[in-house]
């Protein structure tokens, strides 16, 4: 059965996992399947070890394809095959059990989010992509939701999808095929990143934090900050900093605070998780045009995200870690 799970495979999703412009943290997932079986990154681990550590379980590919259209509840736990795993399947096997490609791949892209999470971006992404006659999903909650707006737009031949506010989706017959589309699309969405100043302020940080120098950049560009704090881009964001940015500490104990026409200040306690996100947002906004309005998903999309076992799993297991 770990027949699929061949060398290249795992040297891709390892290799992509270890990008932070394609995948942060436990973000993201791999899968490789036959008509029977799918292997699957488990929720919650990284990417990054697929060649070091146990990270993918297998399912059964046909029973997680039926719970994409409605059978059961969505999460494939009763799919896993070996009745002894603790391992999860990710949170959005379904859309990979559904989708009749051998390799699929989700990433949480830099140079994709850059151009998603605004609709003059989604303009410019589809003529970039045009020749790829990309399917572009509107934003939906990770899990079912996803994969019934997904799977309302592929075609047999879709090997392409662009999540707003969310990712890729990148397919094909083989781990070459699916690496080389890949990497084609992050060559046509490569955006440079604009320079920023990286300046620890004078003062002292608050307690228990620390200045975070090359993401404070953000809290004194006037429409950043104002992005920022106003809201959050895409899921991952949500799961492990919270809904936008806050600009003061509470009791709820944020890992992250703007102070607006001062910097940024991370809590010394942060996991490696939350500092990627962090990165990962000053990495979106580099490369984001001042032209090109970000759009947020919204308080109740944030909620939804908020409130979820799913992703409270995920957030234990980073803590864990």
């Amino acid at each position: 059965m770990n027949t699929l799970l061949t060398d290249n495979f795992r040297a891709f999703s390892a290799r992509i996992g270890a990008d932070p412009l394609c995948i942060q943290g436990p973000g993201g997932n791999t899968s490789i399947k036959d008509d029977t079986v799918m292997w699957i990154k488990a929720s919650g681990f990284e990417l990054a070890d697929a060649e070091t550590s146990e990270i993918f379980v297998a399912v059964d590919r046909m029973a997680a394809k039926s719970e994409a259209y409605g059978a059961g509840d969505g999460t494939c736990k009763s799919t896993v095959l070996d009745p002894e795993s603790e391992l999860r399947p990710s949170i959005e096997t379904t859309f990979h059990a559904a989708l009749d490609w051998r390799v699929v791949a989700h990433t949480h892209s830099v140079a994709a989010l850059s151009h998603v999470v605004s609709l003059a971006g989604r303009k410019v992404a589809r003529k970039l992509l045009a020749d790829f006659d990309p399917v572009f999903v509107p934003y939906a909650k990770p899990g079912l939701p996803l994969t019934a707006e997904i799977l309302k737009r592929a075609t047999p031949e879709t090997r392409l999808f662009l999540l707003e506010n969310h990712g890729l989706i990148v397919c094909g017959h083989t781990t070459a095929e699916t690496d080389n589309l890949m990497q084609r699309v992050e060559g046509r969405l490569y955006r440079a990143p604009a320079h920023v100043v990286g300046a620890v302020p004078g003062a002292e940080p608050l307690d228990g934090f620390d200045w975070a120098e090359a993401e404070s950049w953000m809290a004194m560009d006037e429409g950043v900050c104002a992005a920022i704090t106003g809201g959050s881009y895409y899921p991952d964001h949500v799961v492990f900093l919270g809904a936008g940015l806050p600009v003061a500490d509470s009791e709820l104990s944020p890992p992250v605070i703007v102070l607006p026409g001062q910097g940024i200040q991370i809590r010394r306690s942060a996991t490696s998780v939350q500092r990627a996100m962090l990165t990962c947002l000053s990495d979106i906004f580099r490369r984001l045009p001042k032209a090109w309005a970000p759009e947020p998903i919204g308080p109740e999309a944030e909620a939804e995200l908020l409130n979820w076992d799913a992703e409270k799993y995920r957030q234990w297991l980073a803590a864990k870690g």
